[in-house]
């Protein structure tokens, strides 16, 4: 064939296939793009009951919001009846999990995908320690793993209808392994160090480097602990939201709470999409017994409550990967590996990935480090993930304890995500235990070149602690224990905890509100989930207005505009009028204080609010007088402007809830669900984060999930999704307990049988 009917032809070959998707979308996706609503008694009414692999009868125990309680009489029978819940309520979820942590997006997204980010995701690998992680595991836990993925199997080859997800992306049945749930486990657990250290890499050789590095490492460093021990790809995007990077957890011992006994609250921080990133659950057996939030496809309570514990936690942004030179390794030191990757109706191609030896996978060859490497540099990642660690085991273990030194020991294997986990107990205590595990380096302060010669003894890892020798918290002499992605301590010299931690913002506020009270009810837990006070604005506040009192010609063109602003006092509620004259404000000033044209050119290291908050009014003060006048001018007549149409924060600031699916060109806008007034803020406890606004935008990332627990009360556990416990597009419990996230109500899980039998009314019997 001629070159030019050959082009012809491919050309012809593209377009069939462009239309081939473009009809896959519009037809075989119809249950996704147009679903039909299904009540609850119709979602249940697909769940298989008869032909079951169980010893023993089986109950399963619902209640309106489709939280089951399942209840067995033996620990196989428990894991399987799980693993049929979690395919109930999360199937094309935890499919979509499954394909991510294996690189496989393309298959599913064909080419509206760029590949190079599957070829990132096969370079990270991050499955590489699954299949030792499973040959490790204790029996007892590889058998109960194994009950679980049979569950997720059997519901799958069974269901006659497939969540929409699967028509819509072109996913077939695909068994799950043991190895999967690993997998899915170890995406929660990516670094989110990667972020900034990637993001430091590409400013090395810039002359503002040595001050960009200072003041990001000044900035994730605060001085508030939780306790005393004595730009990115677009491929970070993707991964960002499911990350366990922020959250709240606090316990108040007996003698500060109201009932006398200790109390616990819980809330995660991820990416605002449904379905929601936790599953409600209950469960008993004669092993395990609790209620909380699970991550979908894995086999525990990651946070919760049992007859005699209560835990969560929060990421404690831990130093977990080095960044290596491995240039002038010897050749045979790094090995290639090639895969096939598919894309969904399209052309598919070889990939090729590289590991280096006693180190881990090169990155430099990816998009994900693309412009973060020096001419000559060959750069891999050595990172915790990649070791055979066995989370599943620790937390299983861990949801056994009795006391807090049983459960610190269990955790002793617990590496990823790491946490600061959060405990209380029936008996009084209440503890800080740090769950991850740390290298030994040579250093303590992150060396300024960011990547280490891989030939350089002194800069390999020398030894690794686990959770066991790391420094804990017990019964602190103020009655309380908080942690919001702060610095947690100090740990011994040649083991840095961390280089980038939350401001310590929320962690004042949480220290705050706890001190204040000796007699804390759960209400009083409930209003402090959701306090919506910026400290740093507050702080920021006094400074603004003697710069006005200083300058009285700023006010004379705006006064009303001026009053408005003045009158903030740093509550982000919905409600606030000041608040968007403050943002406004704030977009239009800071640019000129910084010497730029708009806020989109404030540098990111400068405009993190991380150091943003802290520094901000002292680089005002710090311009000369005519500076600092012109800054304040120049400011308000265009923030007068732009706050006009907005009476509340809430008009300004919007809560948008959408699928994961509204990221497919195109059809994305039939995953758009609600958009909703909130309140909250960048660090505000109730965290509904932000950039500089002069507009009408919406948060993606922030709270998510609420826990209350009060260990004086077996029953006294309330926990909430943003969304909905049931995943299926389309149910009426996809999104049924939105507007209990709003009220700022939720749903009680507990543990008494009677008050289950009570309130979890739809009973089920499953068996052979």
């Amino acid at each position: 064939m001629p070159y030019r009917q050959l082009g012809l032809a491919v050309i012809r070959s593209a377009a069939m296939r462009m239309l081939a998707v473009a009809a896959a979308l519009l037809t075989g996706s119809c249950a996704a793009l147009f679903p039909r609503e299904v009540t609850t008694s119709d979602r249940l009414a697909a769940f298989p009951t008869k032909g079951l692999p169980l010893d023993k009868p089986v109950t399963i125990r619902w209640n309106a919001y489709q939280v089951p309680y399942v209840e067995a009489q033996t620990d196989h029978d428990l894991a399987f009846a799980l693993g049929l819940v979690h395919a109930h309520l999360r199937l094309g979820q935890i499919a979509l999990a499954k394909r991510l942590s294996s690189g496989r997006v393309s298959e599913l997204a064909g080419p509206f995908l760029v590949p190079d980010y599957d070829k990132a995701l096969r370079a990270l690998d991050l499955r590489h320690a699954g299949p030792a992680i499973v040959a490790a595991m204790p029996p007892e836990t590889k058998a109960y793993l194994q009950a679980f993925v049979d569950g997720l199997n059997f519901y799958q080859r069974q269901a006659r209808d497939l969540p929409p997800e699967f028509a819509l992306l072109g996913m077939s049945r695909e068994d799950f392994t043991l190895e999967d749930v690993v997998a899915i486990g170890h995406i929660a657990g990516i670094d989110i160090n990667w972020f900034t250290l990637i993001g430091l890499m590409r400013e090395r050789d810039k002359p503002y480097f040595q001050k960009m590095l200072a003041r990001t490492l000044e900035a994730g460093s605060g001085p508030t602990v939780s306790f005393d021990a004595t730009k990115t790809s677009a491929l970070f995007d993707m991964l960002s939201g499911s990350i366990r990077s922020g959250s709240n957890s606090f316990a108040i011992s007996g003698a500060k709470s109201a009932s006398g006994a200790p109390m616990i609250a819980n809330d995660p921080h991820l990416g605002v999409q449904m379905p929601n990133l936790w599953l409600m659950a209950g469960l008993s057996s004669p092993s395990y017994r609790g209620v909380g939030m699970m991550i979908p496809g894995t086999p525990f309570l990651a946070f919760g409550r049992t007859p005699d514990i209560a835990w969560g936690g929060t990421n404690m942004r831990a130093a977990h990967t080095d960044f290596y030179d491995v240039s002038k390794l010897a050749p045979e030191k790094i090995v290639s590996t090639t895969s096939r990757l598919k894309k969904r109706l399209w052309f598919g191609e070889d990939v090729t990935t590289r590991w280096a030896e006693g180190i881990g996978p090169v990155m430099s060859d990816t998009v994900a480090m693309e412009g973060a490497t020096r001419p000559g540099e060959t750069v891999a990642i050595r990172w915790i993930g990649h070791l055979p660690t066995d989370e599943i085991t620790a937390i299983l273990n861990a949801s056994r304890a009795k006391t807090p030194q049983d459960f610190r020991a269990a955790l002793k294997t617990f590496a990823l995500p790491a946490q600061n986990l959060v405990y209380a107990d029936t008996t009084g205590n209440i503890a800080q235990v740090t769950a991850t595990m740390l290298p030994r380096r040579s250093f303590d302060v992150l060396p300024a070149s960011i990547v280490l010669d891989a030939t350089d003894p002194a800069m390999a890892w020398s030894d690794i602690l686990d959770p066991t020798e790391l420094p804990w918290a017990l019964n602190p002499a103020d009655g309380f224990i908080a942690s919001a992605n702060n610095k947690p301590y100090e740990a011994e010299p040649g083991v840095p905890v961390g280089w980038f931690f939350s401001a310590d913002e929320r962690i004042r506020r949480i220290r705050q509100m706890l001190g204040e009270d000796d007699k804390i009810t759960l209400e009083d837990l409930k209003a402090m989930q959701q306090d919506t006070v910026s400290l740093f604005v507050r702080e920021m506040m006094p400074l603004l207005r003697e710069a006005f009192a200083a300058t009285p010609e700023a006010r004379a063109a705006e006064p009303a505009f001026v009053d408005r602003l003045l009158a903030f006092d740093g509550d982000y509620t919905v409600d606030s009028v000041g608040a968007p004259a403050f943002e406004t404000f704030l977009y239009h000033f800071a640019p000129r204080v910084y010497g730029v044209v708009s806020a989109d050119l404030i540098p990111s290291w400068v405009g993190n609010w991380n150091g943003f908050g802290k520094a901000f009014m002292k680089d005002f003060a710090a311009l000369p007088p005519e500076a600092r006048k012109a800054a304040l001018i120049g400011a308000v007549a265009p923030a007068a402007a732009d706050a006009a149409p907005f009476a509340t924060w809430g008009d300004m600031h919007r809560l948008q809830i959408s699928h994961a699916l509204a990221a497919i060109p195109g059809i994305g806008g039939n995953f758009d669900y609600l958009n909703a007034p909130t309140g909250g803020s960048r660090e505000t406890v109730f965290k509904a984060a932000h950039g500089f606004q002069n507009a009408l935008h919406t948060t993606r990332y922030g709270s998510q999930a609420r826990q209350l627990s009060d260990m004086a009360d077996p029953d006294a556990n309330y926990f909430v999704l943003l969304g909905g416990n049931d995943g299926w597009i389309g149910s009426a419990n996809f999104l049924d307990q939105v507007t209990l996230w709003q009220s700022g109500d939720y749903i009680r899980m507990p543990l008494r049988p009677e008050t289950i039998a009570a309130e979890y009314p739809t009973v089920m019997t499953l068996g052979p």
